[in-house]
This record gives structure tokens, sequence and C-alpha cells, in this order.
């Protein structure tokens, strides 16, 4: 089954496929081994769950990968889905969550392992404590900046950006409009850049 990647993924436009009834009934049914009806779900859902992947993953490949993985696990734990719990979309886009920061963090292992093996090869000169120290200020100086924010946008930026989630799934969270995050989206990546110094 393949990755359908259509025009606009991740988008608001996507917000309106997911009417409850439609995704709750369709993992009910996928639950009692109904292929059609996991069919449908994958084509309703694939786009979003792509969406929120991409966001977090970056490279499409590992992402088409993750998103396949995701509805795999759908399909094998559909009939573990408890409805009194929550609703099947909700279900489903933890699943993505948890597959996509479960993947980076492999891949940052990965990294790891290879810079361990490639410090092994540096001339014994190399200064390791100033390239430590340096990457520990740099994180510091964006952890300063992050709480010289304020409150609201320091919430809306952690949910996009840490979160993975798309604006209007902020505005549910946070119960207030679509605008209003897009406000505090904007003025806290303009708050940020100008904390570090960042020129456009």
């Amino acid at each position: 089954m393949l990755v359908n990647v259509p025009t606009g993924i991740g988008s608001d436009a996507d917000e309106s496929a997911s009417a409850p009834d439609v995704t709750d009934n369709l993992l009910s049914r996928s639950a009692t081994g109904d292929q059609a009806s996991f069919g449908e779900l994958y084509d309703l859902l694939s786009p979003r769950v792509f969406g929120l992947i991409k966001r977090l993953v970056v490279d499409q490949a590992q992402s088409e990968e993750v998103t396949q993985e995701v509805f795999l696990e759908v399909w094998q734990s559909a009939p573990r889905f408890d409805p009194n719990k929550g609703r099947a979309i909700g279900w489903i886009m933890t699943i993505a969550h948890r597959r996509a920061v479960d993947r980076i963090r492999a891949a940052q292992a990965s990294r790891d392992r290879d810079t361990r093996i490639g410090i092994r090869d540096l001339p014994q000169d190399f200064d390791q404590v100033a390239e430590a120290v340096e990457v520990r200020i740099e994180h510091g100086r964006v952890v300063g900046a992050m709480s010289r924010l304020s409150e609201a946008q320091r919430e809306a930026v952690s949910l996009a950006y840490y979160g993975g989630l798309t604006q209007s799934e902020i505005a549910d969270r946070l119960g207030v409009p679509l605008g209003t995050v897009k406000t505090r989206l904007r003025d806290g990546m303009i708050r940020l850049r100008d904390e570090l110094g960042v020129t456009s």
C-alpha cells in the first residue's frame, strides 16, 4: 500500500475530513477485519498522518515508511481501541506522533554512534571540550530566548515545533480562534529571531 500524497498535506483543508462518526465507525469496522473499511480509513487519514510525520521526521522517504508503520499498527491494534476513551482520530494521531519520535530517536542514536566512531579517528589535539561547550551554549541561548516569550507565545511555539501540531490543532487544544494562534506563532517567531540575533 503506497502513501497517498495529495496537494495540501497537513493543511486546514484536511481538518474537515475527520468527522468523528466517520473515522470512529471505520475503525470499529476495521477491528472486525473489514479490509474495505480499513482502506477507506487509510484513504481518509493517510494525508493527515503523513503531514504530521513529515513535519517531525522531515525526510520524505522515511516519513512514508513511518506512515506505513502507523497504519500497520492501526490495523493490528484496532480491536484494542476503546471508543469510550476518545476518538479514533486522536488515537491514530497519537500512534503517528509516537512512531515519528521513535524514528527521530533511532536516527539520532545512529548519528551519535557514527560520531563516536569518527572521533576516534580525529587528531589528538581536537578540542572536544570546546565543541561540547559551544553546543551547550547554543542550547542555552534557545532556552533563554523561549523563556522571554509571553506564556501564550511560548505555548503556541512549543505545541507547533515540539508537539508537531497544526495551527488548527493548536486552536482546538487551547480553545482559541485560529487567527489568535497564527498571531501568537508569528509574534513568537519574530521575538525568537530577535533574541537569537538571526537576520533574515
